[in-house]
This record gives C-alpha cells, structure tokens and sequence, in this order.
C-alpha cells in the first residue's frame, strides 16, 4: 500500500519544480560529468568517474522519491474559512512559559521545515493545534518528554 502525502497548492508546486529540474539540467550536467570522466581512461581508479556515478544515483533517487510524493499526494484546500486549526493554516502562538511568541504553518509532513516555521501535523506541537481555536490554551509534551503549554494567539 501507498502512503498518501498531505500536501499544500504551494507544496506541490515545489515538487513539480525539483522535479523538472531534477530531469533536465541536473541531469544533464551529470551526464556531461560522467562522460568527462569516462574520458579520463582507467575507471577502475577514476574519483571523479565514481563521484559523477554516485551523484547520478541520488538524482535518480530523488526523482522517484518526489514522482512517488506526486503521484499519491492529496492537495490540501488551504481557502478554507473555519477558525479552527487545520493544515494549511497559519497559527500564532504564545509559549506561555518562556513568553515567546511564534508563527507557524501547518503542513504535510512531506513539506515541514522547521527552520522556515512549517511544522508537521504529525508533530506533537502539530498534532496539539490541530482541531483548536484562537483563544484557546493547550497543553502537550514535547520529543524530550518536557510538558508545555501555548495559547493560540491568531489563525490565518
């Protein structure tokens, strides 16, 4: 059985465009690289030969892994008008304990990224908000087991 990607309008169009990308200049830029190398006579001792055949096995990867995500992906309908939280949407929140605030989105797990504040609905921070309002405070435990509560502060 398949896994079914959750992922945004946004989301998707990132794929496609790896993707492309993956299938055309990258592609071809290795192919160049490998037939350079070729060039150089004896593949046996070739660095660069084996560098250009690894390379070319993690594009190949890459471009299965992505037409995969594509092909059993579900588009999330991000115009949605509920109040509640649902992936797609923007969540401010308030870490009460340390009085910071944070902006994040919610999104699929194929497309989180912590660092650009995209976090997974499969997250235990995500899967807390999932399902709540502006106003509502909850609680959750954190991957190191640490218990923290944040007041959700706006949803876009």
């Amino acid at each position: 059985m398949e896994n079914k990607y959750k992922l945004t309008q946004s989301g998707y169009e990132q794929h496609k465009k790896e993707l492309e990308e993956l299938k055309g200049p990258i592609r071809e830029k290795n192919l160049h690289d490998l037939k350079e190398a070729r060039a150089q006579g004896d593949l046996s001792e070739n660095a660069d030969y084996d560098a250009a055949r690894d390379e070319q096995a993690r594009i190949e990867a890459r471009i299965k892994e992505i037409e995969n995500i594509l092909k059993n992906s579900t588009i999330i309908n991000e115009n949605n008008r509920s109040r509640l939280i649902t992936l797609g949407k923007q969540v401010k929140i308030k870490f009460i304990k340390q009085n910071i605030e944070k902006t994040f989105k919610i999104v699929g797990a194929v497309e989180a990224n912590p660092l650009n504040n995209q976090i997974s609905d499969e997250s235990p921070l995500g899967k807390a908000l999932i399902g709540h309002k502006k106003g509502q405070t909850i609680h959750y435990k954190a991957e190191t087991g640490q218990e923290i509560n944040v007041e959700i502060l706006d949803v876009k």
